[in-house]
């Protein structure tokens, strides 16, 4: 799904509020969730899951195409952690 489907869905789901409107919703979360992300906070949504960053150690890799030696220094990585209840419903529907 893309942040059109979303708001296409809940354009849908909610007539009374304008394009615009579910637009800048959906951006305002988005943001928000962002702005958290990028100050190393976690952000927790019950039942859906939670968002954080990891630390990665610097190491040393191997280009698969060329198989030189390359160096990767220290990097964060942003984490998305499934929540139990989205887990047990994702496993419920196969």
């Amino acid at each position: 799904m893309t942040r059109l489907d979303l708001i296409d869905r809940l354009a849908a789901r909610f007539p009374d509020f304008t394009l615009k409107d579910i637009e800048s919703v959906i951006r305002t979360i988005f943001s928000s969730l962002e702005d958290s992300i990028l100050l190393d906070r976690r952000v927790e949504i019950r039942g859906f899951g939670s968002f954080s960053v990891s630390q990665r150690k610097s190491r040393t890799a191997r280009n698969p195409k060329s198989g030189d030696v390359v160096s990767l220094s220290d990097r964060k990585v942003p984490v998305f952690r499934a929540g139990k209840e989205l887990r047990e419903r994702v496993n419920v529907s196969k």
